[in-house]
């Protein structure tokens, strides 16, 4: 198992199983402070910077919380238009991340550009990990639902996952990246239009997992272990920010998870993920089910960040 020590986090294809457990071993020896409410000093001489050009509230939050749990230092901006790579002068990464990786021991870098972590670590010599690229990855999300999924069932193994939604998404790209290290199967089901595309096919078959497709969550809810949603009805991951429209289309049934779809066909056992934000496709009376784990999600992902930085810093080996 290679050392993470220094180690850019920017696709979850470079992780292997092992690799997968040590972090969540990590996450569950500091778990308690995040529990408890507590801080400690581990990583009271670093700083982390969050470089965040697209909006966030989960990613960034908590990737700030697990720094200060750790006793460390947080900065960085929220908004790219607030800085010369969002005005008049639209700075280059080169050039960005030039300059902050004088500024921090670790950046957490989302762009609305796919690669553009991985350009970004080209350039900068500290450690830079991807909180979303476009269309690309999203590998602390997927590594946060893992980590909830090992909790919760007490196994990566053995489990059928059922992944509803916009297919192009990068936790869906994460996620399917991911099961290639453990015995597992995938249901996949998006509507057409925003189904996996020809290429990611070719790398998830290369990398032997096992999915199959379906057109409709309905005929397949019940073969599910753990309901791995996204919305369908969603803003455009390639722009920097999208407001909001008078008119926002409706989610189709086929890709709804429901109340009454979860009593009728749903194993009981079953469990739903969602990262959030969500639409029409989960409707809030999903959350006083025993299948709601979206909140446990929020908690874990302090824990689990935790984990990666202490890792990432050196605090952890």
């Amino acid at each position: 198992m290679r050392s993470f020590l220094g180690r850019d986090i920017l696709s979850l294809k470079d992780f292997s199983r092992d690799e997968f457990f040590r972090v969540f071993q990590v996450a569950d020896d500091l778990r308690p402070f995040a529990r408890d409410r507590r801080n400690t000093d581990l990583l009271k001489n670093k700083t982390l910077l969050t470089a965040f050009y697209q909006p966030s509230t989960r990613t960034r939050l908590s990737h700030e919380a697990a720094m200060h749990r750790l006793g460390g230092h947080v900065l960085g901006f929220s908004d790219s238009k607030m800085t010369r790579a969002g005005d008049f002068y639209q700075e280059s990464i080169k050039d960005t991340f030039h300059m902050l990786e004088f500024y921090a021991d670790v950046i957490a870098i989302r762009h609305f550009q796919q690669g553009a972590p991985h350009e970004a670590a080209k350039w900068a010599s500290v450690p830079v990990i991807n909180c979303g690229d476009g269309w690309g990855e999203h590998p602390t999300q997927v590594l946060t639902d893992l980590y909830t999924i090992l909790h919760e069932k007490g196994t990566l193994d053995g489990l059928t996952y059922l992944l509803v939604g916009d297919m192009r998404m990068r936790t869906m790209h994460s996620i399917l990246y991911a099961l290639s290290q453990f015995d597992a199967k995938a249901i996949v089901v998006g509507p057409p239009d925003m189904s996996l595309l020809p290429e990611f096919k070719a790398e998830i078959d290369a990398l032997n997992v096992d999915y199959e497709e379906a057109g409709d969550v309905r005929d397949v809810i019940g073969e599910a272990d753990v309901i791995y949603m996204e919305p369908v009805v969603q803003a455009d991951y390639t722009a920097s920010r999208v407001e909001r429209g008078d008119k926002v289309g409706l989610t189709p049934a086929e890709y709804c998870v429901t109340r009454e779809l979860l009593r009728e066909k749903a194993k009981r056992s079953s469990i739903i993920l969602h990262s959030l934000p969500r639409m029409d496709e989960l409707l809030e009376d999903v959350d006083a089910t025993r299948h709601q784990r979206y909140w446990a999600e929020a908690f874990n992902g302090v824990a689990l960040k935790m984990g990666l930085l202490a890792l990432i810093l050196g605090a952890a080996e």
